[in-house]
């Protein structure tokens, strides 16, 4: 297996180029999607009754900075999907930390406002820390892929 660094010197300029604009375009379209549904970014098209915790923008940065170095990595070459679902699944799970509890039609369905406030808003950093975690796993799931695959394979002696 190869190290980080001699794995970046195989790529071209041209593949670099394409992950860095990935992986920023892929960041700030988590923060906008997120954030603006959610109204920790405040807008006009959503309300929130809940207001916004110190919390609430750690997860929203952090899952948006590890979704834009996951999706970054499929620009360097290889199509494998590894890290895809686990990645989708902390998006989720990050949109569920930072929403507010007494707006979330799922949860208020599933919950009533009595319970969206008192079991609902108590789990939201559990999920939140829980979602940094899958994202952490899905981009070091991502990286050991491609630093695997990075390597020649031996190709099979002819005897």
């Amino acid at each position: 297996m190869l190290g980080v660094r001699d794995a970046i010197g195989l790529l071209s300029t041209r593949q670099i180029v394409c992950a860095v604009a990935a992986a920023l375009g892929a960041c700030f379209l988590t923060m906008a999607l997120i954030g603006i549904t959610t109204d920790v970014i405040s807008n006009p098209w959503f309300e929130r009754k809940v207001p916004v915790e110190t919390f609430d923008w750690v997860v929203l940065v952090a899952i948006s900075l590890l979704t834009g170095a996951l999706a970054g990595t499929y620009f360097l070459g290889q199509g494998s999907l590894v890290g895809t679902r686990i990645g989708a699944g902390s998006g989720v799970l990050g949109w569920f930390a930072v929403s507010c509890p007494l707006c979330n039609k799922v949860v208020l369905v599933l919950l009533g406002t009595s319970g969206a406030t008192s079991v609902f808003e108590p789990l939201q950093p559990v999920l939140g820390a829980l979602a940094v975690a899958l994202a952490f796993v899905a981009l070091g799931l991502r990286i050991r892929m491609l630093l695997r695959a990075s390597c020649p394979v031996p190709a099979p002696s002819p005897t």
